[in-house]
């Protein structure tokens, strides 16, 4: 599709952004964001000669050769008060990105401090934790929902987050009306049809994911088609996502704070400005100092066109799950699988125990079957893998 009408200016600088990387595929990123070649490399052709080619922006000069005392701390609180969250490492570091002689990070909290834009933080920072991080863009990608916020109109707006943990890079912020499924899996296939797809998504035990007691959701098997893994955290232990979680923080610090929003369109043009700023221009202190896209690219599998079947050898026992019913028959009784494979085929396999058998969409087991249980149907225990990060 063309470029859309909403953020259509940062829809395109985004796109000469990840084609202007080493090794991007063009003619790749150019299909999926819904425009023609040659419409791809006239924009990369505007953006070499500047950035104002993608739209009218006012900008700054990269160089000013009477440079004065006065003038440095002009730039210093011009950056700040531009982005009140960021500190003077990443104030620097724009600054010398922009081409300025900048004074020491200590200089710079000085000048915050004197014109009062520094306000100290209640309690003492909390201890270092260790991290994990994967080795490549889209090994894994952190998915959650921030906390609602009410808005003008009176309904409640839900944030839905997405960072890639190598990166920091967020494929996806969007304003949500609900925390339900089908919401998640269409700004999903989006997001997929973007970026490309990851191998695993991490979540927590909730809805509309699913949880790690066995919790089969819609969403969960569309993800398990598209050979995406579900990766649960540990109960009570928030800091397992602790990217998201931070990047949680930075969302509110940084656009929520001291703001009130009238609607959900007016949170999702903040959130599109934002992102832009989060992704290619703001210095993350865990990637020293540079931007989330400096590590990120676009992910080589694409999004298909239809979802994949489950393929199956010949010869297995196989059922195909009722539109209407959760069960499937065998051996002359009716066993209950999760409603999430209501018109799904599915594999009965041995297990090792005369009588047991496990019931398979494709290579995974959703059910077991004891035909030595005499209940028959409502005693069959869902089966799930809890699956935590390397």
């Amino acid at each position: 599709m063309p470029w859309l009408e909403v953020s259509i200016v940062e829809q395109r600088r985004e796109f000469v952004r990840l084609a202007s990387q080493e090794g991007a595929n063009r003619r790749e990123l150019c299909r999926r964001f819904g425009i023609h070649p040659d419409t791809g490399y006239k924009w990369l052709a505007r953006w070499a000669e500047g950035e104002a080619g993608l739209a009218d922006r006012s900008r700054r000069p990269r160089n000013s050769p009477s440079r004065s005392a006065a003038e440095t701390e002009a730039l210093v609180l011009s950056v700040r008060d531009d982005h009140p969250a960021w500190g003077a490492r990443k104030i620097r570091r724009v600054l010398e990105e922009r081409g300025h002689a900048v004074p020491a990070s200590s200089t710079i909290h000085v000048i915050l401090s004197r014109r009062g834009r520094i306000v100290l933080p209640a309690g003492a920072p909390a201890g270092p934790y260790q991290r994990f991080e994967k080795d490549a863009p889209n090994q894994l990608w952190q998915m959650d929902f921030k906390g609602w916020i009410k808005l003008a109109d009176g309904r409640r707006c839900h944030p839905l987050t997405i960072v890639d943990d190598h990166s920091r890079f967020a494929p996806c912020l969007k304003a949500c009306g609900n925390q339900q499924g089908p919401t998640v899996q269409g700004h999903l296939t989006t997001t997929f049809e973007r970026y490309g797809l990851p191998d695993a998504l991490f979540v927590d035990n909730g809805a509309p994911w699913g949880d790690a007691s066995g919790h089969w959701t819609a969403l969960r098997l569309w993800l398990l088609k598209l050979d995406v893994k579900v990766i649960y955290s540990r109960p009570y232990h928030p800091q397992g996502r602790g990217k998201n979680e931070r990047f949680h923080r930075t969302l509110k610090a940084e656009v929520f704070a001291m703001k009130r929003f009238a609607d959900q369109a007016q949170v999702q043009r903040a959130f599109d400005a934002w992102r832009e700023v989060y992704n290619f221009e703001r210095p993350h202190e865990a990637l020293g100092q540079k931007p989330p896209a400096s590590r990120y690219r676009p992910s080589p599998r694409p999004m298909p066109k239809r979802l994949p079947a489950p393929e199956y050898d010949e010869g297995e026992i196989l059922r195909i799950v009722p539109r209407s019913k959760d069960y499937i028959s065998f051996k002359g009784r009716l066993w209950k699988v999760p409603q999430a494979f209501r018109g799904e085929r599915l594999a009965i396999r041995p297990r090792d125990k005369d009588g047991r058998f496990a019931v398979c969409f494709a290579s995974h087991q959703i059910t077991t079957i004891d035909l030595t249980d005499p209940e028959g149907v409502g005693h069959v225990s869902e089966h799930v893998s809890a699956m935590f990060p390397d």
